[in-house]
């Protein structure tokens, strides 16, 4: 179960980084559509990713998420804010993953 939990916790950060990265991307070339068009998509193979390694209720639970409709004239400060809406529960899932998994003793 161990290796389980390490396994999806690799998982969650390596998405963690592809959100960065598509953020990154994003603030460089100023197109917000195509960076939430990129989102959408990451956030499907995401969901199944967390399906996969964690089981249906939590990716039902992340597939589930749907930001509310934002009332700024910024598209930027939109953007930056679809990003934090997603990296904040999968940051949070991250920390319990950390958490559950035993720590190695080191003396092998």
């Amino acid at each position: 179960m161990a290796d389980q939990q390490i396994s999806s916790h690799r998982i969650i950060q390596q998405q963690l980084k592809e959100l960065d990265g598509i953020f990154q991307e994003t603030m460089e070339t100023l197109n917000t559509v195509a960076g939430a068009e990129r989102v959408a998509k990451w956030k499907a193979r995401t969901s199944t990713l967390i399906t996969e390694s964690l089981g249906q209720k939590e990716g039902q639970r992340f597939a589930a998420l749907q930001p509310g409709p934002s009332f700024t004239s910024d598209l930027v400060e939109e953007f930056a804010d679809l990003i934090d809406y997603f990296r904040t529960p999968l940051a949070d899932l991250a920390k319990q993953l950390a958490q559950a998994t035993p720590r190695s003793s080191g003396g092998n």
